[in-house]
């Protein structure tokens, strides 16, 4: 039995006319929906956890504002996914072409490259900044010129789903409410976050070794502002209900250009007080859940994930899981997490060849509720966090691991401690060359342990993000590094599209069979139900050579052994799922699988063997 060919994009982008095609024994998961009571119910509850007494006010305000705005928002629910969504990850001009917007280049090259093989793609800030990359937004609702305008969003946005990223934390200092701010005018004036400098802020946890207050010359004079991560990234003050109901009005106009994820940018930083770690604050969770109970409203089947690279734990509260089991109610704040565990701990496993430490995390993970799910990644225009690491692997591995990047060309950021300390607290290196080699030393082995790597990601519970530069096997560019000035460079390359279409093209490069062996497996994975993000998942049993998992049994009884060699030695397959019947070979044209694959697993290969469920 061959898989199933993957479907085109009109089938993958599911719109409320259109019925999924019966390949699926789950169907595509409903998006919860609010009418209008249930709607101000949950946002008087929100707002009332954040603002008390002043929250009727705001509460009008709100109403009023989504009133104005709903008419222009396509609010035909859609479901939320199933196993057809997979995304790619890219900033607006990773790819350039001459004097072609770089929208427009990104466009055509996944019209004409990737056949549809990814449902969504998450475009990094492509609004006028400051700094960062995009991440010191000037202008929230423009599109930066050098990249393109609004109809080159919205024509991305036609094929495929959408993901924006609503930078809620801070602005750039260019923007106009700093310079409202600076000359003591509205709506500005109260937008930032004053703080004496002599308080103590110790407590504060800090992504960054930057210092935490900045000084700024007013038109009163000096004044010390609260920024989290640089001297351009000034923190807004969500104290004010101005900026709250200033963030719902852009975040409408983002749903009205067309998006259908929104990204909560270092959410976890939202709300300050004083005396505390100023981090995954109570009223930091009631504003995701107003902005759940919004998008459930105005536009559902629109979905949340919220971005904090954070330890695993903390990171998992933001889907709500166990406020939720508290009140006996179904989890009502952000739909997807970043996986952020998975990058660090990958690098790990792939480079000791020892899988324990993945397949105990991966078997602590809990089963999720209907609507909520992961964002599986290994790399994005980040580092690879390490202290999602922090609990699972002894700081020692984690010393070795990062000794071990800086040889195979990365470098290591470091974050401020409450102690005044620095720590580790991500590597900057391409995900490509993370993979050059062992604890031995770089090997002949990069590209089949970077596939794995991959491969791997496909297969996990939740919905894939692959990072364009994944996609292409980029190494690691030192030249952008030394001509940009920062570190995160290292992994934010800028092709020209003929180069890069050059090596794609070529008979043998790693790019060409990076690219060509990925498109093929997502190919595979959108054909295969067992793939549905709430399909059941269990880790197995195995030696540290191996990794495994089974996804499924579906209702219809179809289930999927995901088994791969971590190592660079060959490995014994000797596990009981494996004599339950016969097994059918998804990576070999769906096959039955040899029997002589039982004896022995080559060095990083990856399995994915089905057996169907009832006709």
């Amino acid at each position: 039995m061959k898989p199933r060919i993957c479907l085109t994009a009109r089938q993958v982008r599911i719109s409320a006319s259109e019925e999924l095609p019966m390949s699926s024994s789950l169907p595509p998961t409903p998006p919860r929906q609010l009418d209008e009571t249930g709607f101000i119910d949950a946002a008087r509850a929100r707002l009332e956890e954040v603002y008390g007494p002043r929250s009727d006010a705001i509460l009008r305000r709100l109403v009023t504002l989504i009133s104005h705005q709903r008419g222009a928002i396509d609010a035909t629910p859609r479901p939320l996914w199933s196993e057809r969504d997979q995304w790619l990850i890219t900033y607006g001009d990773s790819l350039l072409d001459g004097d072609r917007a770089p929208l427009e280049v990104l466009k055509g090259f996944l019209d004409e490259r990737t056949e549809d093989i990814f449902s969504g793609v998450h475009v990094l800030p492509f609004f006028p900044w400051s700094s960062d990359d995009g991440f010191s937004v000037v202008h929230y609702r423009e599109v930066n010129p050098e990249l393109g305008d609004w109809p080159d969003i919205r024509a991305l946005a036609d094929r495929r789903d959408l993901m924006v990223d609503l930078v809620i934390n801070h602005v750039s200092r260019d923007s106009l409410w700093f310079v409202d701010y600076l000359a003591d005018s509205q709506p500005g004036r109260n937008y930032f976050i004053e703080m004496d400098p002599a308080t103590d802020l110790s407590q504060v946890t800090r992504p960054r070794n930057s210092p935490l207050l900045v000084p700024v010359s007013t038109r009163r004079g000096t004044r010390h502002l609260w920024a989290t991560f640089s001297e351009d990234q000034i923190d807004l003050n969500f104290d004010n209900p101005d900026v709250l109901i200033e963030f719902v009005g852009i975040l409408l106009f983002y749903l009205q250009q067309g998006a259908r994820t929104i990204r909560l940018d270092a959410i976890a930083y939202l709300w300050k007080e004083v005396g505390t770690s100023c981090i995954h604050l109570p009223q930091t969770h009631a504003i995701v859940r107003l902005l759940r109970a919004i998008v459930d409203y105005v536009a559902p089947g629109t979905r949340l994930i919220t971005e904090t690279n954070v330890p695993h734990r903390e990171n998992m509260s933001y889907l709500g899981l166990e406020r939720a089991a508290m009140e006996g109610t179904a989890p009502d704040e952000a739909h997807l997490i970043y996986q952020f565990t998975l990058p660090p701990l990958l690098v790990h496993t792939l480079t000791s060849g020892d899988a324990t430490a993945l397949t105990q995390w991966a078997r602590s993970l809990p089963a999720l509720p209907p609507g909520c799910s992961y964002f599986n990644f290994t790399a994005s225009h980040d580092g690879i966090g390490v202290r999602a690491l922090e609990g699972l692997l002894p700081q020692h591995e984690v010393d070795v691991m990062l000794d071990l990047m800086h040889r195979f060309g990365g470098f290591v950021s470091m974050k401020t401690n409450p102690d005044g300390q620095d720590s580790p607290y991500e590597i900057n290196i391409a995900y490509f060359d993370a993979m050059k080699g062992t604890r031995r030393g770089a090997d002949a082995w990069q590209v089949e342990r970077f596939l794995l790597s991959q491969n791997l990601l496909l297969a996990l519970q939740g919905i894939p993000g692959i990072y364009l530069h994944s996609l292409t096997a980029t190494l690691n560019d030192h030249e952008g590094v030394e001509r940009r000035g920062q570190l995160r460079a290292i992994n934010r390359r800028r092709w020209q599209l003929c180069e890069l279409n050059e090596l794609i093209d070529s008979r043998s490069t790693p790019t060409r069979e990076a690219f060509g062996s990925l498109k093929e497996r997502l190919k595979q994975r959108a054909a295969e139900p067992c793939f549905h993000p709430e399909a059941p998942q269990r880790v197995l049993e195995t030696p540290p050579g191996l990794f495994a998992i089974e996804r499924g049994p579906l209702p219809d009884g179809r289930r999927l052994l995901a088994i791969y060699n971590i190592s660079d030695q060959r490995q014994p397959l000797s596990m009981p799922e494996l004599d339950q019947g016969q097994w059918l070979d998804v990576l070999a044209d769906g096959n039955v699988w040899a029997p002589d694959e039982r004896e022995i697993l080559r060095p990083y290969r990856s399995l994915w063997l089905v057996q169907p469920g009832l006709a």
